[in-house]
């Protein structure tokens, strides 16, 4: 998965909603410089009366006023100078005027001074006894300004009077930083205590409405722009529109619309964004259309929400005509059009097109790189995101939180772990770390790239966990094999966050991989309680679960509730084939043709590999040529690889050879490996060589490959070759992994690695397991490391095996009550010495004993098994 959403970087205009300043900032202040040239003005004014009616000395003072030399610095904007005449002014006790102070907070605020507001601040709270409304609403300006929320609540509440401008400033902070509650909570103080809302008060409040959504609010704050007689005001109108669009009230909108006087462009662009917004793209394109009939000239927002619709639409004809259009207007040049087009191409899968605009642009910004790259990682081109933000590197843009994460997605899927190396470095140099959608791709690239340890330090260090956030991590433990750390880490989201449908996919892969049905259960529970049993592809995650559990009750259960997708019917189609039950796989293919479900590339490996574990030789070969002639379903390299195991399992070994030198397309390592493992199976080591030569020709680290190589050299006594494959795989750092099996008893998983010898009852269960040895001797059964054929499976067991079923399997007898069955899984597969000692187990016991190792079940009853005992032979899992 990667591990983040998809997101439109697309440059919006000045003048959309969300890149405006608010109607409230605007009340907020006049422009800065003509406001202060304003009052200076008027100083000079009042200068000039005093020398005419006063006396010389009169004059003098007010020539010579300290305060008139701050809104001179003011007026140049030099603020430290200003706060410097401000300090002299201090040390000598001369009076401040309220006027000073204003414009030094409207300087402060304009130039974004958040440290010397603070001090002025200070100045203020030490001078002044009493907040007058323009003081105070200079005041609140700055400090919403600043996004100072908690300052600003203290000068509201020290303001002894206020006017309506000091309601707007306060409202419309709480609304930007999010807080739409309290914003709303605000507006009807402001009702409660007599002051009228106006002009500016009611786009504030109605913009909150469609943040939250809250379309009850919405519509009672319509009716008091009409008790108030704002209803022909264009601006408030406008906003209006905006809240029925945001709430998904697009009918009301639209009468709304409608009964609109006079309309001004952004009337049109909150209607026609409006119907994108809702989905309603058609009917969003027809008002464009008709606003283009009335001569009305689409503004830049206009022209990148229509090329937006045809993103939406997935129309790649008419993102065409769109894009033919714009570039006929004065637009055509814009760099957020070029950018929204790229989007467009990219949406449709057309990464070509995209990357032609792309070339053509003059001028790139980091909004246009970064839709470039999200272009390329989207339609399957990881490496040309890389090379892309190379060249971006290149030309000295720096990246912002989008091009990071998107990158990172590319090396999450490529292994590229030196990139995101530097991309985390790059991160933590520019405090882009602190962005949870940043955080959330580091974890899942070093996921991916199996450095769980440091994704599990990069979640850690994120301060406000979102639900991807420990999706991610779960999702990458699961990955990493790390699966109870992955149920810890469920168990420890659900006390703070609510799982959403893919946190619940993960949990339940972590499940099946593990056998895990009791929590599995748990889950299945949970996501009927939440109310998600049925979203996504949960339903279908759930029967895997059961299926891969063993279960094939419960999950014929699950199968028989669902809409049964393609699917659906391939993970039924896969327990079949796990269990070597290649009768029944034929009969549910034929129940799935039956159905009018179209099979799939993934439905005929399924059931070619049920054929190959049963025999069903002819069976599968109808099938195989079947996949064309009547499904048109081309046949790729894992649809070979399943016909060579068929034809290998049979002992065809020589028909296997020369399907594959006939094939159409090149053979890669796992067509090969299928060839291997049939030699290993009939001990054909000439064949199984030159399987080999083609194999480590293409592919040096494939580990299961050497692992059966091994298998075919012990199988014949080469034990001289085995030596050399165990010496060649310890210099290229190869390793298999230990052995680990798990058991749940009483709904708890426990495991158990080869040779562990701390788990608390082992004496307990190394007695046991020495009971059923010496049974076996008695009988004459062969026991583990007896005779010299025992010696070499004992040998390829230690290696390859671990044997670690085995105590897993006496636990089960100790801490169950007699005649339970026992269910087992384990990460490698199940050597013959331990399929031999499991069956005499169940025959002793009379218990069923079911082992699901890395390629199939195995179901152990009265000393037989489901396998017929040629399934401890497969290959690993490749």
């Amino acid at each position: 998965m990667a591990a983040f959403a998809k997101t439109s970087p697309i440059a919006l205009h000045p003048d959309h909603p969300s890149n405006q300043t608010t109607n409230c900032q605007k009340a907020e202040v006049l422009s800065f410089s003509h406001r202060l040239q304003t009052h200076h003005l008027s100083l000079k004014r009042t200068h000039e009366v005093s020398v005419l009616n006063t006396s010389p000395s009169s004059s003098s003072v007010t020539v010579h006023n300290p305060n008139s030399e701050i809104y001179r610095l003011c007026l140049t904007g030099n603020l430290e100078g200003a706060l410097k005449h401000l300090d002299s002014m201090q040390e000598l006790r001369i009076s401040v005027e309220e006027d000073a102070y204003i414009a030094l907070l409207r300087l402060s605020e304009w130039r974004r001074a958040y440290d010397e507001g603070a001090r002025l601040y200070s100045y203020v709270s030490n001078s002044v006894k009493r907040l007058s409304v323009r003081l105070g609403n200079a005041l609140l300006s700055m400090f919403v300004r600043f996004g100072d929320l908690v300052s600003a609540w203290y000068v509201f509440g020290r303001m002894e009077e206020r006017d309506v401008f000091s309601w707007n400033v306060l409202v419309g902070g709480y609304a930007k930083a999010g807080f739409f509650d309290e914003a709303l909570d605000l507006y009807q103080r402001m009702l409660w205590v007599g002051m009228h809302p106006d002009i500016y008060t009611f786009p504030c409040v109605l913009r909150t409405c469609g943040g939250i959504p809250d379309l009850a609010r919405g519509r009672e704050i319509h009716v008091h722009v009409l008790r108030f007689g704002f209803e022909s005001d264009v601006d408030v109108v406008n906003a209006l529109i905006t809240m029925y669009a945001k709430c998904g009230d697009i009918t009301s909108a639209r009468l709304t619309f409608d009964r609109m006087l006079r309309r001004d462009r952004i009337s049109w662009n909150a209607m026609i964004s409006g119907y994108f917004e809702n989905e309603e793209c058609l009917e969003g394109l027809r008002l464009f259309l008709f606003m283009r009939e009335l001569s009305i000239d689409p503004d830049l927002m206009t022209m990148t929400s229509v090329i937006s619709a045809c993103e939406l639409l997935g129309d790649e004809r008419l993102g065409m005509q769109v894009h033919g259009y714009v570039m006929r207007t004065e637009f055509g040049g814009d760099v957020s059009v070029y950018n929204s087009l790229i989007q467009m191409y990219s949406s449709v899968g057309h990464w070509e097109s995209a990357e032609k605009v792309f070339s053509k642009m003059e001028y790139r910004d980091v909004v246009s790189w970064t839709t470039m790259i999200s272009a390329y990682g989207n339609n399957m081109h990881p490496a040309k995101a890389i090379e892309t933000y190379e060249l971006m590197e290149l030309e000295g843009i720096l990246p912002d939180e989008i091009t990071i994460a998107s990158v990172l997605s590319a090396c999450a899927c490529l292994g590229h772990l030196d990139v995101g190396v530097k991309l985390h470095e790059l991160a933590n140099r520019t405090g882009l770390i602190l962005c949870v959608l940043v955080a959330n791709t580091l974890i899942d690239m070093y996921s991916k790239c199996k450095c769980i340890d440091k994704a599990l330090d990069v979640f850690h260090s994120i301060p406000d966990k979102n639900v991807i956030s420990w999706t991610s991590i779960i999702f990458g433990l699961r990955v990493n094999n790390r699966i109870f750390e992955a149920l810890i880490f469920f168990r420890q989201m659900k006390l703070i966050l609510k799982p959403n449908f893919i946190t619940l996919i993960s949990v339940l892969s972590a499940c099946a991989r593990i056998g895990a049905l009791m929590c599995g259960k748990e889950i299945h529970a949970y996501a009927l309680r939440t109310g998600v049993g049925f979203d996504g592809f949960i339903p279908n995650a759930l029967l895997d679960m059961y299926v891969r559990c063993g279960r094939m009750g419960p999950a014929m259960n699950q199968f028989n509730t669902l809409k049964k997708d393609v699917a659906a019917w391939n993970i039924l189609l896969t327990g079949y084939a796990e269990r070597g039950q290649g009768a029944s796989a034929v009969e549910l293919f034929e129940r799935m043709v039956g159905s009018l479900v179209h099979p799939d590339d993934i439905t005929f490996i399924s059931l070619l590999r049920a054929c190959s574990r049963s025999g069903l030789v002819t069976e599968g070969l109808e099938y195989f040529h079947s996949m064309q002639h009547h499904y048109c379903i081309t046949p790729n390299l894992k649809h070979y690889a399943c016909i060579v195991d068929l034809l290998g399992h049979a002992g065809k070994l020589k028909d296997a050879h020369e399907f594959i030198q006939k094939m159409p397309i090149e053979p890669d390592p796992a067509i090969w490996g299928a060839l291997l493992n049939a030699c290993r199976i009939h001990r054909q080591v000439e064949l199984g060589e030159l399987a080999a030569y083609h194999i480590f020709e293409k592919d040096t680290t494939g580990i299961g490959y050497y692992i059966l190589l091994c298998n075919l050299y012990a199988d014949s006594g080469k034990w001289d070759e085995v030596a050399k494959v165990r010496r060649s795989m310890g210099q290229k750092g190869l390793t298999v992994d230990p052995g680990c099996s798990w058991v749940e008893v009483k709904g708890k998983v426990h495991a158990f690695l080869s040779d562990d010898d701390f788990h608390p009852q082992i004496k307990e269960l190394k007695a046991v397991l020495e009971g059923f040895y010496e049974k076996m001797e008695a009988v004459g059964s062969r026991g583990p490391e007896k005779s010299s054929i025992d010696e070499v499976e004992a040998s390829k067991a230690e290696i390859f095996c671990g044997h670690s079923e085995r105590l897993a399997i006496a636990f089960g007898l100790i801490n169950t009550a007699p005649g339970m069955p026992i269910w087992v899984t384990k990460n490698l597969y199940m050597c013959q010495s331990c399929h031999n000692t499991v069956k005499f187990i169940s025959k002793v016991v009379r218990r069923e004993i079911c082992v699901r190792d890395t390629e199939q079940f195995h179901h152990f009853k009265d000393g037989t098994c489901s396998c017929g005992d040629g399934g401890y032979s497969r290959e690993p899992n490749l």
